[in-house]
Formats: structure tokens, sequence, C-alpha cells
């Protein structure tokens, strides 16, 4: 989060905001983060991404900005990031990005996630490409991936076109 703000060069005048949303914010995370200097440009909200009270409180941010870019990295299980993509991709504005971390579950060795739910046809992946023959207002954006050459989000750069 704070890499982001900085790279956004966020300044007191400006009217930006990092939403984080985590199922646990430990107690030695939220004092660093809170310490920084950029604290008053991050909310924190400690509970699920899919719960509806969580999706309920970050749509009542959104309406304070007109330029939202929104980044899922969470449970990395189809039916969850699905759940995601459509509570979220809504806020996403017009020119901006909706990024879906980790999609490169679905091209690693199925032995490689043993001891985890998701994996090959089960993940944030197959989520994007389910998520996108429904919405053709996002598109992927390969030239992204293909600039930064090593990524954890083979096609989940996704633009929103309309």
């Amino acid at each position: 989060m704070l890499a982001l703000l900085d790279t956004l060069n966020a300044s007191p005048q400006r009217n930006s905001m990092v939403l984080g949303i985590d199922i646990d914010i430990r107690k030695h995370n939220r004092k660093a983060i809170e310490a920084h200097p950029f604290s008053k440009k991050i909310k924190m909200l400690e509970g699920s991404s899919t719960d509806e009270v969580i999706v309920n409180k970050v749509k009542k941010y959104a309406k304070d900005f007109s330029s939202i870019m929104v980044c899922l990295d969470s449970n990395h299980t189809h039916d969850h990031v699905l759940q995601e993509l459509e509570s979220y991709a809504p806020l996403v504005s017009v020119g901006n990005y909706l990024i879906v971390w980790d999609t490169l579950i679905e091209d690693m060795p199925s032995s490689f996630y043993d001891n985890r739910p998701w994996g090959k046809g089960n993940s944030p992946k197959t989520a994007v490409w389910e998520f996108l023959q429904k919405h053709p207002e996002f598109e992927i954006v390969k030239e992204i991936q293909n600039k930064l050459l090593i990524t954890v989000a083979p096609e989940g750069y996704l633009k929103r076109i309309k």
C-alpha cells in the first residue's frame, strides 16, 4: 500500500487514498502503517473481502473518488476471486485497472500448492476468464505483463474500457 501511495506521489492536497482489506490485520502491521507519513491516506478494514458488510463499506468510501483502481490479492480460489471481481469491478473507473494477483497459480504444476484449496483449474486466472465472458467492459492488457517479463499476474491486468 505504501509503495502505491509513493508511486502516486500522494500529497495532503491530493484526493487519494489506499483502502486495504485483510481478514487479520496484525497489531505490529497496523502500528507500522499508522506510523508512516502517508498514514492519513490509508484506511484499513478488517474482515473478509467478500463479506457484504465489508463490500458495502468499500462502496461507501468509493463514492468520494472519481478515479478508482482495485487490486485483488486474497483467497485464491476461483469462487472467492470471482465473487471479489463481481463485487469490486463496478467501482473501477473507465481507463483504470483491476489487477488480480497470483493468476500464475493456473500455470504452476498441480503439486506446487499441496496444502492449499486452490490450484490448477481453481485459481484467480480461471475466475478472470469466467468474469470476462460476462463483462466486455474489461479487457486483459498483456502489454503490462510483457514489459515486466516476470509477473505473478499473467492475464491479471484488466483495464476498464467502457
